[in-house]
């Protein structure tokens, strides 16, 4: 069975600003001739990577919430030029929109055991016309 990850999105307030900035950067990527991948490299290398990539996602906490995942493909391994040992786990482009669950902040990522995570939305299945804090605020009342 799979295993995720949960991390907080730093500096994105919604998921189109995470869609936004994934696509900026792999633009960046083309242009500069390297591999058109998306990652996030972090600094603790996950000890349960078998788990992880047979099906596992990164979730990510927009401003206190669960909104989205994007599949998780692969983790490398890599030592920085400063010597510090890292990963970098690679991720599928597409961002999936998942139903919204509150989360209190964390520092760095921690595991998501798949019974814990928040379900997919399907296409047309949410009132996207619904405001963010709307949102948030009846999800935060269970009401949602």
């Amino acid at each position: 069975m799979a295993l995720h990850l949960i991390k907080l999105c730093v500096g994105c307030d919604s998921p189109e600003d995470l869609e936004a900035w994934i696509a900026m950067r792999l633009e960046e990527k083309r242009r500069r001739g390297e591999p058109v991948e998306h990652f996030h490299t972090t600094r603790m290398m996950p000890k349960r990577m078998a788990e992880l990539t047979d099906g596992g996602s990164l979730y990510w906490v927009v401003k206190g919430m669960v909104q989205c995942r994007q599949p998780l493909l692969d983790i490398r391994p890599f030592t920085d030029g400063e010597g510090i040992s890292r990963c970098r786990l690679v991720l599928d482009r597409q961002v999936v929109r998942t139903e919204w669950q509150p989360k209190r902040p964390f520092q760095g990522w921690r595991y998501l055991k798949p019974e814990d995570a928040p379900l997919d939305i399907r296409s047309g299945e949410r009132a996207d016309e619904m405001p963010d804090h709307l949102r948030r605020e009846l999800t935060e009342l269970g009401l949602l």
